[in-house]
């Protein structure tokens, strides 16, 4: 079965080969027609031997076993389905396959049950009525979930605009800001999920800045059709918060620092299992050291004192004694 976008592309792009009666496709052919279908996709081209490889998988019992007849021409040979009505797209899912789509459709799943996202509930009887993938009646399967949080009912409008290229007008009142309100109109450029809660991350022309906007501290939302649209030219969001534990960017000034913690012998073993950054590296396992490099952010502190007496800032410095100093503060909570 394809096993990944560029697989898909070339089972698609030679099916459509081989069901063609009015052209005769040679191996040249068949690797031209997959590198113009791979290009049009932006990914990369394709070798002669992998277009052999493909088709015998095709004509295997863990592809799609289509009837593909080889026709002599002269020393050439060019490529025709036996059936002229034989396509894979009409054929039975592969075990594999309907493994891949109980996955995805358990994965909508969460989806459901949240304002204006009927059409999920929609799509997933669609599919399992489709291909009789109904499952068990049991939820064998638990994401993190908070119904309760505010906010979730703006998700999907915040994401059609985010898709369709359309401003939103914001009515905003952060923790920090004492409960004022704040109207701003911004653009869309990406929605991220962090710790169980939702984040808009826009472009604001006024400032000329990425504002970030937690759902569930948005009052009001609405597009501005006053205002045309500024599309993303800017940032690739699959990598801008490489540098940072959480959904908060620092200011420039705020440096990367290369920082070190030392946890527990009880600690240490899920902290390497699951690391806090994917920068983390262990400097000494024996002793449960783990380094890793950051720009320090309010979630990053968040985490590390989250941990309690598990664990100790070792470097750099300055930042041991910041967290030292929260501990203090913590501490004169409980009096003497």
């Amino acid at each position: 079965m394809p096993t990944n976008k560029n697989a898909a592309i070339r089972y698609r792009t030679l099916d459509k080969c081989f069901g063609d009666r009015t052209h005769r496709y040679y191996i040249e052919d068949l690797i031209a027609k997959c590198e113009e279908a791979l290009k049009a996709e932006g990914t990369g081209g394709v070798s002669r031997r992998q277009i052999f490889e493909d088709i015998k998988f095709m004509e295997s019992e863990s592809g799609w076993n289509v009837p593909l007849k080889r026709h002599g021409d002269g020393r050439r040979v060019y490529y025709r389905y036996a059936d002229p009505g034989f396509t894979i797209n009409s054929q039975p899912l592969t075990e594999a396959e309907a493994n891949q789509l109980r996955t995805a459709i358990i994965t909508l799943s969460r989806f459901r049950g949240l304002a204006d996202n009927a059409w999920v509930d929609e799509v997933i009887s669609n599919l399992e009525w489709r291909f009789g993938l109904h499952g068990d009646k049991a939820n064998v399967v638990g994401f993190e979930h908070n119904k309760a949080l505010k906010g979730l009912e703006l998700l999907p409008a915040i994401i059609k605009a985010t898709s369709d290229g359309r401003a939103l007008q914001i009515a905003y009142r952060s923790y920090r800001e004492k409960g004022e309100e704040r109207r701003v109109t911004v653009h869309p450029w990406y929605v991220k999920q962090y710790n169980n809660r939702w984040f808009l991350m826009a472009y604001d022309a006024g400032s000329d800045r990425i504002w970030n906007f937690a759902l569930d501290r948005i009052k009001e939302l609405q597009p501005d059709e006053t205002v045309a649209y500024i599309a993303n030219d800017r940032v690739d969001f699959e990598h801008y918060f490489d540098d940072v534990v959480g959904v908060t960017i620092p200011g420039d000034d705020v440096a990367k620092i290369r920082l070190v913690l030392k946890f527990s012998r009880r600690q240490f073993p899920y902290v390497e299992s699951k690391p806090l950054h994917h920068s983390q590296t262990t400097q000494d396992a024996e002793n449960g050291v783990v380094a890793m490099d950051v720009r320090p952010t309010y979630e990053l502190k968040q985490q590390i004192l989250s941990f309690g007496s598990e664990v100790e800032v070792i470097e750099p410095a300055f930042y041991r004694e910041e967290i030292l100093a929260d501990l203090r503060a913590n501490i004169q909570n409980y009096g003497k």
